[in-house]
């Protein structure tokens, strides 16, 4: 289902990219809180390669030819940084993933599936015990492709957003 997709590091000149790409697939998601009701989510969303710099931390890019970006996500290698809410920065000997999203006009590509396997590929290159994720409702397209790779709803890192419930879900590498 993957059509010449490249993943890659974002580089910095693409991060404003990847922030409006963001901004945009987040803000047209049907249920999901809008800039003007969660403006610092967005602003972080904005300004996406701020995570990069955290320690272990990865944007990676899904380019699709000739060269437009198709999606994106972050990848954590120290839950320590991972920055949600709940209990997910607490858990040890784990990699965790935030903020996919895959541009209008790149989606059933498999980019999300792509990059979603890349940062597994890098928890099994860590020797992590686990990958950690948050989604919401309102990704129900995330949520299923999610449940496809094998991850499992784990109520003990469900969070609050500003009263969004944020669900968690882990999955066992061993």
């Amino acid at each position: 289902m993957t059509t010449d997709l490249t993943i890659r590091d974002a580089r910095t000149d693409e991060f404003s990219a990847i922030g409006r790409l963001l901004v945009e697939v987040y803000s047209g998601l049907a249920g999901f809180p809008t800039p003007a009701e969660q403006p610092q989510y967005y602003e972080m969303l904005e300004n996406i390669g701020r995570l990069a710099e955290r320690p272990q931390a990865r944007l990676l890019v899904a380019v699709a030819p000739p060269g437009e970006l198709a999606g994106a996500v972050v990848y954590f290698g120290d839950m320590a940084h991972y920055g949600s809410g709940g209990s997910a920065t607490c858990v040890k000997n784990a990699s965790g993933i935030r903020l996919l999203g895959v541009s209008t006009r790149h989606r059933n590509l498999g980019a999300g599936r792509a990059l979603t396997q890349a940062c597994i590929e890098l928890a099994l290159k860590a020797g992590h015990a686990e990958v950690i994720l948050h989604t919401t409702q309102a990704m129900q397209i995330a949520w299923r492709l999610y449940e496809r790779l094998g991850f499992a709803r784990s109520e003990d890192l469900d969070f609050s957003q500003q009263g969004l419930p944020v669900f968690g879900f882990r999955l066992r590498l061993n």
